[in-house]
């Protein structure tokens, strides 16, 4: 067998393999919808591009993507339109490259949130404009691995350890069992030349510290499958938390009203089905969809703000109200848990 033959069989069950990634993922969309793949010019994602692009082809999606220059490095606009040029010629359409301003100094959340939240929006923006049914991420294992290692080393509750899921809206992520190698090795078969972003070696970074360090360390120590045992904890912890967050949808259709107007009231039940009958982990989550509904940023809820409402239940001993992030407060009424405006701090 020649050499380019037996690189082609040695081949194939990797790409047929990360093809049917793809096609599960759209499976629920027609030939006419289109999704947008969202590149940032690394191997990760150029590898979903192409993959996707292969899936057009079939007739199955029409598929284009969205560049997202965030402006952090010089010749990253350079980067960005290398990665459009490429994406063009595997003959997606549309092909858009979009230059974000990342927020930067306090308040911006690090610098990892506050591009993450930019690149966020401006895809939803271009999903919005292109009349696109879904946006493809390049998440591979070896990223859920990591996000679950720094959920972990955080103290995050379950909700956070369940990491990245498959499907959330418009977000889909085809790749989460592929691995960062099987991308690498799919931009080489499809002729591809990824971008090596210098912030994926920068140990300034928690994420490349555990991915340089951490994994391999635990590797050596516990034997190798390591990324593999994470991703499956994750796996599980989102059926847990699928059930969890159905049963507190249940008790919010009898206990929570939310009139609209920035408020929101959860009845305790005092007496007859007490709320302080249900299990913590039900009770958590419904103070958080009342404080969601009330507009309370979801990134800046913790366990601890959690944690003083529900000793309006567990400790009740007639204390006052508790502040939670977005200029809010929830304290106690007899039977009910109010959940409203407060005044911002300092201007009393």
């Amino acid at each position: 067998m020649a050499e380019s033959e037996a690189e082609y069989a040695l081949t194939q069950p990797l790409r047929r393999r990360l093809s049917r990634m793809i096609e599960a993922s759209v499976a629920d969309l027609a030939a006419s919808d289109l999704v947008l793949v969202a590149v940032s010019g690394g191997a990760d994602s150029l590898a979903l591009a192409s993959l996707a692009a292969d899936t057009a082809k079939r007739g199955l999606i029409r598929a284009g993507v969205v560049v997202v220059d965030h402006q952090l490095q010089s010749g990253s606009g350079e980067v960005a339109r290398n990665a459009a040029v490429q994406c063009r010629d595997l003959g997606m359409n549309p092909v858009e490259v979009i230059s974000v301003d990342v927020a930067q100094g306090p308040g911006s959340g690090g610098l990892e949130a506050a591009a993450r939240t930019a690149r966020r929006r401006a895809l939803v923006a271009a999903a919005r404009r292109h009349d696109a049914r879904a946006i493809l991420l390049g998440h591979t294992r070896d990223d859920q691995a990591e996000t679950v290692l720094l959920g972990l080393a955080r103290g995050s509750g379950a909700r956070s350890l369940a990491a990245m899921v498959e499907r959330d809206g418009l977000w889909r992520r085809p790749l989460l069992s592929a691995t960062r190698q099987d991308t690498r090795l799919m931009c080489q078969l499809a002729g591809l030349s990824p971008y090596e972003d210098p912030h994926n070696s920068d140990p300034r970074f928690a994420r490349v510290r555990v991915r340089r360090d951490v994994l391999p360390l635990m590797e050596d120590a516990l034997g190798p499958g390591i990324a593999v045992a994470l991703a499956r904890t994750a796996q599980l912890l989102q059926a847990d938390n699928a059930a969890l967050d159905q049963w507190a949808a249940a008790q919010a259709e009898t206990r929570l009203d939310v009139p609209g107007d920035g408020t929101a009231t959860i009845d305790l039940g005092v007496g007859i089905d007490p709320l302080s009958a249900v299990p913590l982990a039900v009770r958590t989550r419904l103070y958080r969809l009342a404080l969601l509904a009330g507009g309370c940023p979801p990134g800046a809820l913790t366990a601890a703000h959690l944690g003083s409402i529900d000793r309006f239940v567990s400790d009740w001993r007639g204390q006052g109200p508790t502040r939670v992030p977005g200029d809010r407060e929830v304290a106690r009424a007899h039977d009910k848990l109010a959940f409203y405006p407060a005044a911002p701090l300092g201007s009393q």
